[in-house]
């Protein structure tokens, strides 16, 4: 039996046309918890996500626009760090009043076939080891492509914590607990010649 639900559908591109005239494309679900953050359904992240969702694209194209997604998950990312005030000296001998990122920053990769937020085993992994190392729950920022809507539930409900960031909330899992529509086994897209 599949969880999956249809994913909302909406007009994409530029916002200075009006709906009508826009494009009609499948967008993120909306997810109901405050740690969890998707990323802003734009032209460009539609269509970076069809690009790597199709399965005739290359396996250049597919690292190419995958790369692309990681980058403004990264982006989006940093701007949930803490920062601190920081007054800065410019080259002219003006002084700025800007911030810094507070504290260390750490980036740890989950290496592994499937995708991990399906059921949401793997990033719990994780997250259970970096707490074990005396890492802070409030301190981890945890970054995925495209999630499933019970493997995001849970993983916010188990660490309220902890923020999640992620381009893509899908319509569910299959009868074989893979993510659909998804994108197909990321690692084996990705790293396998």
């Amino acid at each position: 039996m599949s969880e999956a639900t249809p994913s909302p559908a909406q007009g994409v591109g530029p916002i200075y046309r009006p709906d009508g005239e826009k494009p009609t494309a499948t967008v993120s679900k909306d997810i109901s918890y405050e740690n969890v953050h998707v990323l802003p359904q734009s032209p460009q992240l539609i269509a970076l996500l069809t690009m790597i969702r199709d399965r005739r694209t290359s396996r250049a194209d597919f690292i190419f626009y995958s790369n692309r997604i990681i980058r403004l998950l990264v982006e989006e990312g940093l701007n949930h760090l803490p920062v601190v005030e920081q007054s800065v000296t410019t080259p002219v001998g003006r002084v700025y009043l800007g911030v810094r990122f507070e504290g260390k920053i750490c980036g740890v990769s989950i290496m592994r076939a499937g995708e991990a937020m399906e059921q949401g085993g793997s990033a719990t992994l994780a997250v259970e080891v970096l707490k074990a190392k005396g890492v802070p729950e409030d301190r981890i920022l945890f970054l995925n492509l495209i999630a499933s809507p019970s493997g995001v539930a849970d993983f916010a409900e188990r660490f309220p914590k902890l923020r999640v960031v992620t381009a893509f909330i899908d319509q569910g899992l299959d009868d074989k607990k893979y993510i659909i529509p998804g994108l197909g086994d990321f690692g084996d897209r990705y790293y396998t010649l």
